[in-house]
């Protein structure tokens, strides 16, 4: 099974890194590092949603239904003429269900560790969560995943993306809710603000690990 990291160094991963620097303005390096924090977090987000039934079955439904993994069969054609507003629209309506009212919060705070203007990062958000969910959606095939309930593992072995997977799991988790009130997104915040000096052996260490940085 892949993983997060097989994604980033992938074809399809460095397709989706180049198109959206074109799309958006911003350079490749910047770009990927703007990915290569927020992936792991979107996902260790839609893990966390996936404990709950209702949680795990409206992910269940958007990757049979919408998010089946197609988008990912022509990123050439996605990116060639620019992304169509109808994937920008989606992107958004995403990362709203994923981050609701903290959204902005998690913008600025990936705008401020990399600085990139939040507007820019706002708007690579939306083009990745899409591919993202394709990317899960394609996964759920190739994991012959038949039910809500084995999405939480799915995503687990995304996250680790080795045999390692269930440490790495439990580190994201304990990162992505540090204080243990239940918000993985103001932990995110003050994390990437602090620029990673909060707990270096989770965000920091965690990412670095997964991404060779």
């Amino acid at each position: 099974m892949s993983g997060l990291l097989d994604l980033i160094n992938s074809p399809m991963g460095r397709q989706l890194i180049s198109g959206t620097a074109r799309q958006t303005g911003q350079s490749e390096n910047k770009t990927a590092q703007v990915l290569s924090m927020a992936l792991p977090v979107l996902m260790g987000a839609m893990k966390r949603n996936t404990s709950t039934q209702s949680g795990a079955q409206g992910l269940y439904n958007a990757l049979n239904n919408k998010h089946d993994g197609s988008i990912l069969d022509n990123l050439g054609g996605l990116f060639g003429g620019g992304v169509d507003k109808e994937v920008v629209d989606d992107g958004a309506g995403i990362l709203g269900h994923i981050l609701g009212a903290k959204q902005p919060q998690v913008e600025n705070a990936l705008s401020s560790r990399t600085g990139i203007d939040s507007g820019s990062v706002a708007q690579i958000l939306k083009i990745a969560a899409p591919i993202l969910l394709g990317f899960l959606g394609k996964q759920t095939r190739q994991e012959n995943i038949n039910n809500p309930q084995a999405l939480n593992g799915l995503l687990g072995g995304l996250l680790g993306g080795g045999s390692s997977a269930n440490k790495q799991q439990s580190l994201i988790e304990t990162f992505l809710d540090s204080d243990g009130d239940g918000s993985v997104l103001d932990d995110l915040a003050g994390m990437v603000l602090s620029g990673g000096k909060q707990k270096q052996s989770g965000l920091g260490g965690l990412l670095g690990g997964l991404f060779g940085k």
